[in-house]
């Protein structure tokens, strides 16, 4: 402290000096005298009372409006100096916070990681972007004692860390089923009194849980609420409606879900996505879904995961690189 006191007392010489001579060499020390301030932590309004102090020793018939425009400046000085502190209060404390949520970020893609099935039967694209850190959608693949494949998507009403815990639940949920005992209806049922017991009120999930069976290609599926999805026929190039009334995860307890099946031909497409996809957004304008699946079309040719991905980059283009909303899309195609 003996040395920031010693250069507090030089500064009126330094100011002098600078008066007098108007030499750079003054600038420079008072340069020094910044940064050692700064080190010592000595805030700007200290600096500025030293100025004043300085300036009256100077000039002890310095005018009365300077004196008061320099202690204008002092009072300005306290404000600005309060409120940086908050500023860099918070910008810690914000800082500390998306470090914590990209931790949270990765740990969500390590829970609720699931491997794409590569197959000859089958041939499965599949995508899921985050429009922030962390991601409201979900996708799983899951066989069940038959070897059939098990699809789910689901999306929460909800976002941050509160939907990622949310989604972690439902992947161990649906990992800890009996594999004999995992047709549509009865996942989407048990799964609903998981959401109904464990979940806040004001959190809510859609979900399309689907079951491909290898051995007839059929795909059974129920729906809690979720967005409907799509069948496209290859040899009349047109698309249908797969939808499947049911009420969304997490109201009633009581709620339960219909079983549905579809026959799936050879080249025909089984769509599934998330309302990030059917409800994208070009500046103020949605667009429409037919719109969605002239996209889609378009890409019809390509391999599945080719289908995903450039579907994909054109919306994402529409939208400015800028998500509105976490986007997911799962393509199935049936090759024998």
């Amino acid at each position: 402290m003996s040395t920031l006191k010693l250069d507090l007392e030089n500064y009126k010489e330094l100011l002098q000096e600078y008066i007098r001579t108007k030499d750079e060499q003054a600038l420079y020390q008072a340069e020094q005298f910044s940064k050692q301030s700064m080190q010592h932590k000595i805030s700007p309004d200290e600096i500025i009372n030293v100025h004043i102090q300085s300036l009256e020793e100077i000039y002890p018939e310095m005018p009365e409006y300077i004196q008061s425009s320099m202690n204008f400046l002092l009072e300005t000085m306290i404000s600005y100096g309060l409120a940086y502190q908050e500023h860099q209060s918070l910008r810690e404390k914000q800082l500390e916070l998306k470090s914590e949520i990209s931790v949270a970020a990765n740990m969500q893609k390590t829970l609720l990681s699931t491997v794409k099935p590569e197959l000859e039967e089958v041939e499965i694209g599949a995508l899921s972007v985050p429009a922030k850190q962390m991601n409201g959608d979900y996708h799983h693949f899951v066989y069940d004692g038959k070897g059939n494949l098990g699809i789910a998507i689901a999306d929460v009403i909800g976002k941050g860390v509160p939907a990622a815990l949310c989604m972690s639940m439902i992947k161990y949920s649906m990992d800890s089923f009996p594999e004999m005992r995992m047709d549509p209806d009865v996942i989407l049922g048990s799964l609903n009194r998981v959401v109904e017991r464990n979940v806040d009120s004001s959190m809510f999930v859609t979900m399309f849980y689907g079951l491909y069976n290898f051995e007839d290609h059929t795909f059974s599926y129920s729906s809690a609420g979720h967005e409907p999805c799509f069948y496209y026929r290859q040899d009349q190039d047109e698309f249908e409606e797969i939808d499947a009334p049911g009420l969304i995860l997490g109201v009633s307890s009581e709620s339960t879900y219909v079983r549905y099946e579809k026959k799936v031909e050879k080249g025909d497409l089984v769509i599934l996505l998330t309302d990030g996809v059917t409800e994208c957004r070009q500046g103020e304008r949605f667009i429409e879904q037919e719109e969605v699946l002239k996209v889609i079309k378009s890409f019809a040719h390509l391999p599945a995961q080719e289908i995903v991905e450039n579907v994909y980059r054109y919306f994402e283009r529409l939208q400015d690189f800028q998500l509105r909303d976490d986007f997911t899309l799962i393509v199935l195609r049936r090759n024998v």
